[in-house]
């Protein structure tokens, strides 16, 4: 698209995505069913993976890492999802977490991302959580859920929120208790196998916990905070949520991709039983398509525009914006429940052939709607957004 220079913040060395995804396809499709049974991607699979660095897209060049544009990142993550979400979900969550090299000491960044086989992978903060200070760090208490990738990953984050050693919360300077992000070997937690679910099943998005372990102080940092950013270039001043919501669009906008181009496949050779004619033949077929391709092109390209806007603020060296922000939020949220509604209606569009797992329609609509329930796909980021719009006191959208 015209419009923003969207590789000041890359290596210009997206370009060699597309070959790279291309050559994991065959590897990936062929471990699908194991991906999906076991929760993990098969050894195998992840050794040709850490070749061509898929888990070290949004890594700093530094550290030996793609430090990708956003667009660059949002395509790739699109790609892997046309071939398994699972797996494009663990590329994006991955990545969103590799943004902790950006505030750590770069003699521990290279600790935990220095080795090809890097792969971080946290949950989101828990409520009951803790971090008691005690000399030289912090021990760290408490279980989080949702760590996709949890399962092939050698280091693990947790967002805690810091008490002293009577168990007061710790407070900064604007009397805010503070919280901060620790990192540790995956080794020392206790991972918990909960991930029995509809879609997105070869994620692992397991549970962990700790009991006191120790992590040094050298190994916790601030998320989002300018004074803790070691990195200076203009991608790590996107919050990391950032990085998130727009890897898991992306999945959103591959699974879709991948649906509507297996049903035009499926509607040139299937001719639906009692009907004499091709389901291609079909007028309800014919608008169905044109329809979906049509709100599929607008929601991505929405989304692409958008980033690219926000790629330029960052360039620009102003940061990000409440209205960049805003955004942010509104095409995520929109691209998700977009594909949502074109991977159900697909679906059903497909009739019978789409119940059987060979033909692929069931996997994708599991995904897809295990996808929307994250909360990046709630209704709850709209309503925030129209708070905003009409200047509803107090309401910021959060990225």
């Amino acid at each position: 698209m015209d419009g923003g220079d969207v590789t000041t913040s890359g290596t210009g060395r997206e370009s060699e995505w597309p070959s790279n995804v291309g050559k994991l396809t065959d590897d990936i499709v062929s471990a699908a069913e194991e991906i999906d049974e076991s929760g993990r991607i098969p050894s195998r699979v992840l050794q040709r993976m850490h070749e061509v660095g898929a888990f070290r897209l949004l890594i700093p060049r530094s550290l030996d890492g793609f430090e990708m544009n956003l667009i660059g990142f949002m395509e790739t993550i699109e790609q892997f999802a046309r071939i398994d979400a699972s797996v494009a979900w663990c590329i994006g969550q991955a990545s969103g977490c590799s943004f902790s090299a950006a505030y750590l000491d770069h003699a521990v960044a290279r600790e935990i991302f220095g080795p090809v086989n890097a792969v971080v992978a946290w949950g989101p903060p828990s409520q009951d959580s803790r971090a008691v200070i005690v000399e030289g760090g912090h021990k760290l208490y408490g279980s989080w859920m949702y760590a996709s990738g949890s399962r092939q990953a050698t280091w693990l984050g947790a967002h805690a929120k810091i008490f002293d050693a009577a168990g007061e919360p710790y407070r900064g300077a604007s009397g805010a208790q503070v919280e901060k992000t620790f990192m540790f070997p995956s080794s020392v937690a206790q991972i918990d196998d909960v991930w029995q679910v509809l879609g997105l099943r070869g994620t692992g998005s397991d549970t962990y916990s700790l009991d006191g372990h120790f992590v040094p102080d050298t190994h916790a940092y601030l998320r989002d905070s300018d004074m803790a950013r070691r990195e200076q270039g203009p991608l790590y001043q996107l919050p990391i949520l950032g990085t998130f919501a727009i890897a898991f669009a992306a999945v959103a906008l591959g699974i879709a991709r991948a649906t509507m181009d297996s049903f035009v496949d499926l509607a040139t050779v299937k001719t639906p039983k009692a009907r004499s004619v091709l389901l291609r033949d079909s007028v309800v077929v014919q608008l169905h398509v044109g329809s979906c391709e049509a709100r599929l092109r607008s929601a991505r390209c929405y989304l692409e525009r958008t980033i690219e806007i926000l790629s330029d603020s960052l360039a620009s060296g102003h940061g990000v914006s409440t209205s960049d922000r805003l955004n942010l939020r509104m095409a995520v949220t929109h691209a998700i429940q977009e594909c949502r509604d074109i991977v159900t209606k697909t679906y059903v569009a497909a009739g019978a052939a789409a119940i059987f797992e060979k033909n692929g329609f069931e996997k994708r609509f599991r995904d897809m709607h295990a996808v929307s329930q994250q909360i990046q796909g709630h209704a709850v980021n709209l309503e925030t957004a129209g708070q905003v719009l009409l200047g509803v006191p107090g309401v910021a959208p959060r990225i």
